[in-house]
């Protein structure tokens, strides 16, 4: 974990949320800003900033990060939903933590951040 990282305060519970689920490697809560009528960040309790370097420093823990963005999906949204994992500045990522976003109904802008 990195002591810098909003989403490892988080995960630390140094900072509240609006959980809706945990996992031995996965913590979910509900975005603060929110870009759909859904928008649920799913996070992995190890500190990655982005999702390649998740997948190639644990598979496992990528594995069940995108599980469990599958099962909030399915649960939040009704079956209709859009995830987006964000690589980079560029590409709208601003939290340097590997996160994926939930998005169901509708969406409220664009794309997420």
């Amino acid at each position: 974990m990195s002591s810098d990282c909003l989403f490892c305060s988080i995960v630390r519970g140094e900072i509240p949320a609006d959980v809706v689920s945990q996992t031995e490697h996965t913590i979910a809560f509900r975005d603060i800003n929110p870009q759909a009528d859904v928008h649920v960040l799913v996070v992995p309790r190890l500190h990655e900033p982005d999702i390649a370097s998740l997948a190639a420093a644990d598979p496992d823990v990528t594995i069940a990060l995108i599980a469990e963005t599958l099962r909030i999906a399915q649960a939040e949204s009704g079956g209709q939903y859009r995830l987006v994992f964000n690589t980079g500045e560029a590409a709208g990522q601003t939290v340097f933590h590997a996160h994926g976003h939930v998005l169901g109904g509708h969406l409220h802008s664009p794309l997420p951040s």
